[in-house]
């Protein structure tokens, strides 16, 4: 009937499987169809484990006997390190001392985690001073001297830290403000800069380029460390070299690429202290050698971090009274953060880190107390094998 007899569009294949030009026709979508592979259509022979209480329980047990010694290890080697940590941060609201030689110490907090074979020993509370010294540089002017006691004689290596609470530096954009084209060497022109990640610190109001900029630079720990003296004095020193990574001094210049456009570059706001302006090349920091700057540089993961500032590799440090001088420059309590001085030994598995060894020794006993459930509930009411009544949804 002509109700049925539609005409064929322009350009319509017949009905016979084939296109224009003879060939046969795709179907729709075939195109989009993976090869007919074993790979592509997942037909690739894997191996599915039948869990049973035979592989289970055994395998439960054998983890939980490998895991306690594992644990139990990692705790002994945690407790052959000596860890000592004086948080000095009130010393600046302390009253201020008349003289060096009259200096008045206070109470300060504290913490000592003694390897266990000092574990019995007396410890005499640190305490600490503040003193102002209106002649002394700028950034030796506020100076905090810490009393403390080292029980037993500490082997080298002997190291000292610093140790920050509440600062995050895995912030976003903390993280990513820096150039490394600048700290590389590289000139970087202030219109660069300005709007780049080192914003705002990448140039200052009058439009010059901050070398280095960025807000990491700019916040970098500039409290300074002396050695230790001890009252017959013999003098305990740490080096400052050797303290940041290998790689890390592959990641600046030693040269700064404002040495010829001194007119164009100003220091960090808070390097003021150390750097008030760079007046000729030689006054530019070689970021290179600078390992405090590059210890800080990489940014750490957690609000309370420790960073490496000294180091002694060759000499033990014996028993006794110590007094340690801090010039103080860094503020912390603005953001309710806290620093402290932090003095540790090392063993074959680092520093003091109790928290591996105890996470092994726990685990060790949740798969043992959990093969031993298993076999009382096996043995009490063991459960056949492919019972199919088990997956019925009607009793």
């Amino acid at each position: 009937m002509p109700l049925f007899n539609r005409s064929k569009k322009r350009g319509d294949s017949s009905d016979n499987g084939q296109d224009q030009d003879g060939g046969r026709k795709k179907e729709k979508g075939s195109w989009r169809k993976p090869a007919n592979t074993a790979f592509k259509q997942q037909r690739l022979k894997a191996w599915q484990p039948i869990l049973t209480p035979k592989t289970v329980l055994p395998t439960l047990f054998i983890i939980g006997i490998i895991f306690a010694p594992i644990g139990g290890l990692l705790v002994w080697g945690s407790s052959l390190v000596s860890e000592m940590t004086f948080d000095y941060t009130t010393c600046w609201n302390q009253s201020v001392s008349t003289s060096l030689t009259n200096l008045t110490f206070t109470s300060m907090p504290y913490t000592y985690n003694l390897r266990s074979s000092d574990s019995g020993k007396t410890i005499t509370p640190p305490t600490f001073a503040y003193y102002y010294n209106d002649l002394a540089p700028e950034d030796q002017k506020h100076s905090c001297y810490i009393d403390f006691t080292v029980v037993s004689d500490l082997a080298a290596p002997v190291f000292q830290y610093y140790k920050l609470t509440n600062f995050y530096q895995n912030n976003r954009r903390y993280v990513q403000s820096l150039d490394t084209s600048q700290l590389q060497g590289s000139y970087v022109s202030p219109s660069t800069l300005s709007g780049s990640n080192c914003d705002p610190l990448g140039t200052n109001a009058d439009g010059k380029a901050i070398y280095p900029c960025g807000l990491i630079a700019n916040s970098v720990f500039n409290d300074t460390f002396s050695g230790f003296a001890s009252p017959d004095n013999f003098y305990y020193n740490f080096s400052q070299s050797g303290i940041a990574w290998p790689g890390e001094a592959k990641k600046y210049s030693a040269t700064s690429g404002y040495t010829n456009n001194l007119d164009e570059v100003v220091p960090p706001p808070n390097w003021v202290l150390r750097y008030p302006s760079y007046p000729n090349a030689s006054s530019i920091p070689n970021l290179q050698e600078d390992e405090h700057f590059q210890n800080w540089m990489r940014t750490a993961g957690l609000p309370t971090f420790t960073k490496l500032y000294g180091r002694n590799d060759t000499a033990t440090l014996p028993a006794g009274q110590y007094q340690v001088l801090v010039y103080m420059n860094y503020p912390v309590q603005g953001y309710k953060g806290t620093k402290s001085l932090v003095i540790s030994t090392v063993s074959w598995i680092g520093g003091k880190n109790p928290f591996l060894g105890w996470a092994y020794v726990a685990a060790s006993c949740v798969f043992v107390f959990l093969a031993l459930a298993g076999t009382i509930r096996h043995l009490l009411k063991p459960r056949r094998l492919g019972d199919m009544t088990l997956l019925s949804w009607n009793r």
